[in-house]
């Protein structure tokens, strides 16, 4: 409730808009209109090192750092710490705060999100953990290592509990054990209240996405339900959409909702699809007066519904090594069965004319300019594409899935599987997406020789990679050049050869290299970069040689396999990195550290890539991170991404401007109409495959808006105006601003429909943090 009421009291001095933005952000959280909490954000103390003294009340901490719990403690002046640290804040408690709850029994303490484990303590008496089996995790807990850093922090105690100081002074103190990456408290959620009926009821709007129904209405099974105690409620259940701008209510119902712990309250909401619209959900219980409010922007497609006859998609142009196994996917949309053929098909290629799928390995080097035909019951296309034999892979930026964004550590072969399952099924290997790629938590220890064997989640690799393969999927990998991973497991170090040699017999396709622990080996290295300061200056220009080393082994390891394998270097951008990755024959490289799902972090990466333009080229690509679309979570626990549909839009639109790798971060399994309407516009994809392999350039920016410009391989433009703002923006452009003259068509990419010539510019009105991604020819 407090953060109900904390921006009721900025809503006059902001839109609503920007008001409804917050409201989707937040909108995990349920609304009690009765009950406010004790705001903890502000007075909190931290120290580095580990005493269990200092959870007592009597310690004196006024030495301690004064510290925000909304950002890593690595952010504020802790660069680069690992290990323990404790957090430390007093409050009162007022006895009052039971006597305005309709549930007086139990007490809740909210702390956010912790990097990575935690205990709690109030005055002095442990109230509540999220840790491994070991505190701290040890080396033999690698599976439970990461499997609370992305997870809400919420302890419940009995209001009897002794340790609570009815209207007293209270200290409320947090033990966190953090590896690899920021630590600590970092999302500011804190507070104390009485456990109230938003904690008793679940108000489930999330469990089941939104469905496009046959008549374009977005069906929606939304279900109240008590999750603990023996308890019957009676209200009523109401839904109601208003436009974003105007706040004009646009579709409303109500019913009688009674439900208790034995039978759930089930509504199936069918709304219409309405652009630039919020649905509200909310429950009023009839006996306390309590409202329970769950909001989100409601889902709007823009990509066409894909036509039965045959159409290929993806790239126009594939390369493979003179000598190297050859495998394509000719991906084509349009009803199955489809028969496919190509002509001038290099020697020693073979077309399965059922699957379209083209194996082998070419005899001659040379670029062969090939005509790819699908045809079904409906009809026949042709298109151009290009196969290049040579010395370079990667011609266009990867397209697939990671399975990181996701799972975590928690990934699994089921779990590879099933997402590959869905590439098939929805279709989305039918618009490029190709490769499958399993990050850190696959490892095991190495046999007597020195190989790597996967744990007992990946029972056969061999067999898994032969599947993807038979499908026309290509397999990617996860290692570090540490002698452990992120997670904790084995990494490369000294054994690189032994590795790529393991990779070539599991048939991988793709490699992920993770800088993570090799900061033991280069000490002084990791010390003079971070996520924050990664730029290359005349201070730390000494430690290139230290960045490139790692990378270069593993480079001479894989060069001597018999096996084409996506080099993809992930150092978060330190040393410039861009400037140096295809010394090191990389293919794409990390120019950040790991994107989250929220507008900030998107916002603070994919806006600070427009300086990167003139190193992108075919086989060399600069890499955002992955897409942070869908059910995310990093695993296991998933949720929706926060961002918004409009902020959804820009991402996508904006990675393909970048020509940014394109890998899928959600699970694929739980693909919903949105997301999978997002991914399949041809003709977004089209501009991110481009193979003129031109990155966007920023040519104009304000505090509004900023526009994009690509060229393209036809001779066309693609442009990108991006309302970075938090309010709709009427935004104009002039042609002559940006080299263009004359009357021009304009196409809206999105919408894959011309909106008419044009003579001296365009004019669009824009949603905050929405886009308008437009191609000019």
């Amino acid at each position: 409730m407090w953060l109900y009421f904390y921006y009721l009291n900025i809503i006059y001095v902001m839109n609503y808009r920007l008001f409804v933005i917050l409201l989707i952000v937040l909108s995990h959280f349920t609304i009690n209109i009765y009950s406010q909490p004790i705001l903890l954000k502000t007075g909190w103390k931290f120290s580095k090192g580990d005493d269990m003294r200092w959870a007592a009340t009597d310690i004196d901490d006024s030495k301690w750092q004064n510290i925000e719990v909304s950002r890593t403690w690595e952010e504020q002046g802790n660069d680069k710490y690992d290990g323990f640290g404790w957090y430390r804040v007093k409050f009162d408690m007022p006895s009052n705060i039971k006597e305005k709850s309709y549930l007086k029994d139990s007490l809740k303490f909210i702390l956010g999100k912790i990097d990575d484990h935690d205990e709690v303590y109030l005055n002095g008496q442990l109230i509540g953990k999220n840790a491994g089996k070991n505190f701290p995790i040890g080396n033999n807990d690698n599976t439970a290592r990461f499997t609370a850093y992305n997870i809400p922090r919420k302890y419940v105690i009995s209001a009897l509990h002794p340790a609570i100081k009815w209207n007293g002074s209270n200290v409320l103190a947090v033990r966190v054990y953090d590896q690899l990456g920021g630590g600590g408290m970092t999302e500011g959620e804190c507070s104390v209240s009485m456990v109230d009926i938003i904690d008793v009821i679940t108000l489930d709007i999330k469990s089941t996405p939104y469905r496009i129904t046959p008549n374009n209405n977005w069906n929606k099974p939304i279900r109240l339900i008590v999750n603990s105690g023996n308890m019957t409620f009676a209200g009523i259940f109401a839904v109601e959409v208003k436009d974003i701008e105007s706040t004009k209510t646009l579709f409303n119902v109500s019913v009688n909702a009674n439900f208790n712990t034995q039978k759930s309250f089930v509504y199936e909401a069918n709304i219409p699809a309405i652009e630039n619209a919020i649905v509200s959900y909310t429950f009023a219980h009839d006996l306390s007066g309590n409202n329970i409010s769950e909001s989100s922007e409601l889902p709007y497609l823009l990509t066409p519904v894909e036509t039965d006859s045959p159409k290929i998609n993806g790239a126009k142009i594939y390369g493979t090594r003179i000598g190297k196994p050859f495998l394509y996917k000719i991906p084509a949309s349009g009803n199955k069965p489809m028969k496919y053929k190509v002509q001038n098909l290099p020697e020693g290629l073979i077309l399965d004319e059922n699957t379209g799928i083209i194996t082998g390995i070419a005899k001659k080097q040379g670029t062969y300019k090939t005509m790819v035909t699908a045809s079904n019951a409906n009809g026949t296309m042709t298109r151009e594409f290009t196969i290049s034999i040579g010395n370079d892979i990667a011609l266009t930026p990867p397209m697939g899935w990671n399975s990181w964004n996701c799972w975590g550590l928690a990934v699994s072969d089921e779990k590879v599987r099933s997402s590959a399952k869905a590439f098939i099924d929805k279709g989305l290997i039918d618009y490029g997406w190709a490769y499958v790629n399993i990050d850190d938590g696959w490892e095991d220890k190495r046999d007597a020789n020195g190989n790597i064997k996967p744990n007992e989640k990946f029972p056969d690799m061999k067999a898994l990679g032969d599947y993807l393969h038979s499908n026309g999927l290509k397999f990617g990998i996860y290692s570090s050049p540490g002698p452990k991973t992120c997670g904790g497991y084995e990494g490369s170090y000294k054994y690189e050869q032994n590795d790529a040699n393991t990779y070539a017999q599991w048939g991988i396709d793709y490699l992920k290299y993770d800088w993570c622990a090799y900061s033991d080996i280069a000490p002084d290295a990791a010390k003079a970069f971070s996520w924050t300061n990664y730029r290359l200056s005349d201070a730390n220009k000494k430690y290139l040689p230290d960045l490139k080393k790692p990378y270069q082994v593993m480079q001479k390891c894989l060069a001597v396999i018999n096996r084409d394998i996506v080099y993809s270097l992930c150092q978060y951008g330190w040393g410039d990195v861009w400037t140096w990755g295809h010394e090191t024959n990389g293919n794409l490289w990390r120019t950040t550290g790991d994107i989250e799902d929220t507008w900030s972090s998107l916002y603070r990466i994919g806006f600070s890539q427009h300086e990167l333009y003139p190193y992108a080229k075919p086989g060399r690509w600069n890499d955002p991170d992955m897409l942070i679309v869908g059910m995310v979570g990093w695993g296991p626990n998933l949720h929706p991404t926060r961002l918004t549909i409009s902020e959804q839009y820009t991402h996508i639109s904006l990675w393909a401007m970048l020509s940014a790798p394109l890998l899928i971060g959600c699970d694929m399994a739980q693909l919903d109409d949105f997301t999978l309407n997002l991914l399949k516009n041809s003709e977004v994809i089209d501009i991110n495959q481009d193979i003129a392999a031109k990155q966007a350039q920023r040519v104009f920016k304000n505090n509004n808006y900023e526009i994009y410009v690509k060229t393209l391989n036809d001779g066309g433009k693609a442009i990108a105006i991006f309302n970075v703002s938090t309010i709709t923006q009427n935004i104009s452009i002039k042609w002559q601003d940006y080299s263009i003259s004359g009357y021009k068509t304009i196409r809206d990419v999105w919408r894959q429909k011309d909106m008419g010539t044009f003579g001296t510019g365009y004019d669009a009105k824009i949603p905050a943090h929405g886009c308008r991604l437009l191609k000019v020819y």
